[in-house]
């Protein structure tokens, strides 16, 4: 679905609704459900930010094209929340094991004859025997 987006900034449940051709009601209906947490303003006005938004039309990707329901459509934003969670994970753990590495590389380059992981007992390497 394109971006019916033109400028940075919050927006009223009213031109929401009119950008997405969808009745006031739908928003109020996935913020009831918890699909959407649009922010609000002192007097209790419903604020929609630009990643409300690109959520928005994820959600109705969904409903529109693919003919998701409600409850399909949380399953859905769940996994998606969780999938994103382990990707940072994983990528904090690449990041650390790249950190510690790089600083075994540069231990072990400042000792000869140390190595990058530890060993508990002397390694023998037998020697080669003379070819005939």
């Amino acid at each position: 679905m394109p971006t019916k987006r033109k400028s940075k900034g919050a927006y009223m449940i009213s031109a929401v609704a009119e950008m997405y051709e969808i009745h006031p009601q739908t928003l109020r209906l996935y913020e009831r459900e918890g699909l959407l947490k649009p922010s609000r303003t002192e007097g209790n006005t419903r604020l929609y930010t630009d990643e409300d938004l690109e959520r928005l039309e994820f959600i109705l990707n969904l409903a529109r094209d693919l003919g998701v329901n409600i409850a399909g459509i949380a399953i859905i934003l769940q996994m998606r929340e969780r999938m994103e969670t382990m990707n940072r994970q994983m990528q904090d753990f690449v990041d650390y094991v790249r950190t510690e590495m790089i600083s075994r590389m540069q231990h072990a380059a400042d000792q000869p004859g140390a190595a990058m992981v530890p060993l508990r007992r002397p390694v023998v390497v037998p020697a080669e025997k003379p070819r005939r």
